[in-house]
C-alpha cells in the first residue's frame, strides 16, 4: 500500500468538513482531473527520482496536459482558473508530490504570473503560450546568496547600454533554474537604484546555472545558483511593469495564497495515507486504528487539516474580492505550514518504522515540508508581516544599540 494505487479518487478521508460543497462545479472538475493524473500516472514513479535528487522530466507532458500552468491568467493559452481553482489544483499535486507542486508553483505562480501581470503585450504573446503548455519552462530569480528575507536589498545590477541592459550579479535557491528556458531576473537599476525585472534566455552569454546539491527536502526540485556575468538583455525583454520592489508584491500576493495551499495538500496526502494504513495494518490482533493513542493522533491531524482548508479557502475568497491584505496572506502561509509540520510529524509517528521509508510517502512529505516552511518568506518573517499590519509597528530590523543604562 506504499502508493495511491487502487484508491477511489472521488473519496478523500481528509475532507471531513466537505470542502467540496464550497467549490464550483468547474473547481471540483479540476480537482478530480488533477487527482486522477497524480495518483495513477505520477505517484508510482516519484520515489526513485526523489532518492536520486533528479527531476522527472518524463512527467512534464502529463502535467502539461492537465492545463493548469498559468493558473489565473486569462488568454495566451492559459487556463484562466479562479484563484480557488488554481489553489485546489496545486494542493492536489502536492497531495501526491510536493516537488512536482513546487516546480509548477515556480513556473506558473511566479515566473508566468510576473510576465502576465507586469510584462508587455508583446512579451505575453511571445512567452506565455509555450509556457502554458510546458513546452518551455521558466524560473524566477529574486533571492541572492546574501539576501533572502531581506530580498529588497538585492545587489544584482542592471546597467543601461545601447539597445538593452547588462546584468551582473548572483542568485541563489532558484527552482527550475538548471533547465529553465526562460529566467525572470530582478536587478537593481544602476541609474535609479530601483528594482527592475528582466526576461533572460537560457543560452545568454555570461549566464551560468549550477545545481545546489545535498538537500534533505524537495529533492527533485532543481534549485540552482545563478551567475550573471555581463549578461546582455535586449530592451524588449525588460519587464515594463517592474519599476520598484513594491511591484513584485502584485505577484507575491497571488503566489503567497498558492503557497498556503502546498502544506494543505501535503497534510491531506499524509492523513489519507495514514488513515488507510492504520485500518489495514494489524498489531496485537487488532487494526492499528483500534488503539486510542492512534485515534487521538488521527483526530489531531484531521483537525489541523480542516482548519488549514478553511483558512486557505477564505484567503482565496478575500483575494478574489479584492479585500486580501499582505498580513492576511502571510498569516495563511505561516500558520498553515506550522500546522502541516505538526500533522506530518504525527503521521510519521503513526507509520512506525515504515514512517522513515520514502516508499510510504509520509517520510518524503516529512522532509519536503521543511523547505516549504522556509521559502516564500520564512515562518518568522511572515509572522512579522502580519504583526506589522495588526500593530502598525515594523519590527524587521534590530533595535538600535543604546548607551548602557545606569541600572
Amino acid at each position: 500500500m506504499q502508493g495511491f494505487s487502487n484508491w477511489d479518487v472521488n473519496f478523500t478521508a481528509s475532507d471531513y468538513y466537505q470542502l467540496d460543497d464550497l467549490l464550483t462545479s468547474e473547481e471540483r472538475a479540476v480537482r478530480l482531473k488533477v487527482r486522477e493524473c497524480m495518483e495513477k500516472e505520477i505517484a508510482p514513479i516519484m520515489t526513485k527520482y526523489w532518492e536520486k535528487a533528479e527531476f522527472p522530466f518524463e512527467v512534464i507532458p502529463k502535467l502539461g496536459a492537465l492545463h493548469i500552468s498559468g493558473g489565473t491568467i486569462k488568454g495566451y493559452g492559459c487556463p484562466g482558473l479562479s484563484v480557488t481553482g488554481s489553489a485546489i489544483a496545486l494542493a492536489e499535486v502536492a497531495r501526491v508530490d510536493a516537488s512536482c507542486c513546487t516546480f509548477i508553483l515556480v513556473h506558473s505562480s511566479l515566473a508566468m504570473l510576473t510576465i502576465g501581470l507586469l510584462g508587455s503585450e508583446m512579451q505575453r504573446k511571445k512567452y506565455l503560450p509555450s509556457l502554458a503548455e510546458l513546452s518551455s519552462i521558466s524560473c524566477w530569480g529574486l533571492t541572492e546568496p546574501d539576501y533572502g528575507s531581506d530580498a529588497s536589498a538585492l545587489r544584482t545590477t542592471a546597467t543601461k547600454v545601447e539597445g538593452g541592459w547588462i546584468l551582473d550579479g548572483q542568485k541563489r535557491w532558484i527552482g527550475n533554474s538548471t533547465f529553465a528556458d526562460v529566467l525572470v531576473i530582478f536587478a537593481r537599476n544602476t541609474a535609479t537604484n530601483q528594482i527592475n525585472g528582466f526576461i533572460v534566455q537560457k543560452d545568454a552569454p555570461g549566464l551560468q546555472c549550477t545545481k545546489i546539491e545535498n538537500k534533505i527536502g524537495l529533492r527533485m526540485v532543481q534549485n540552482g545558483d545563478i551567475l550573471l556575468k555581463k549578461v546582455f538583455v535586449p530592451d524588449e525583454d525588460r519587464l515594463p511593469g517592474v519599476n520598484s520592489f513594491k511591484d513584485t508584491s502584485k505577484v507575491l500576493a497571488v503566489s503567497r495564497v498558492m503557497v498556503a495551499w502546498l502544506p494543505i495538500g501535503i497534510a491531506m496526502g499524509v492523513y489519507d495515507m495514514c488513515h488507510r494504513y492504520l485500518k489495514e495494518r494489524k498489531q496485537f490482533g487488532a487494526p492499528l486504528a483500534a488503539f486510542q493513542l492512534n485515534q487521538q493522533k488521527l483526530v489531531q491531524m484531521l483537525s489541523n487539516i480542516q482548519a488549514m482548508l478553511l483558512v486557505g479557502w477564505r484567503l482565496c475568497k478575500l483575494y478574489e474580492s479584492g479585500k486580501m491584505t499582505p498580513g492576511q496572506a502571510s498569516l495563511g502561509k505561516s500558520w498553515n505550514t506550522l500546522r502541516a509540520r505538526e500533522t506530518v510529524s504525527l503521521g510519521r509517528e503513526l507509520l512506525g518504522g515504515n514512517g522513515i521509508l520514502a516508499d510510504f510517502l509520509v517520510a518524503k512529505a516529512f522532509c519536503d515540508l521543511e523547505p516549504i516552511y522556509t521559502f516564500e518568506g520564512t515562518y518568522d518573517i511572515n509572522t512579522l508581516v502580519t504583526g506589522r499590519e495588526i500593530t502598525g509597528l515594523p519590527s524587521f530590523k534590530p533595535a538600535p544599540l543604546r548607551p548602557k543604562s545606569r541600572l
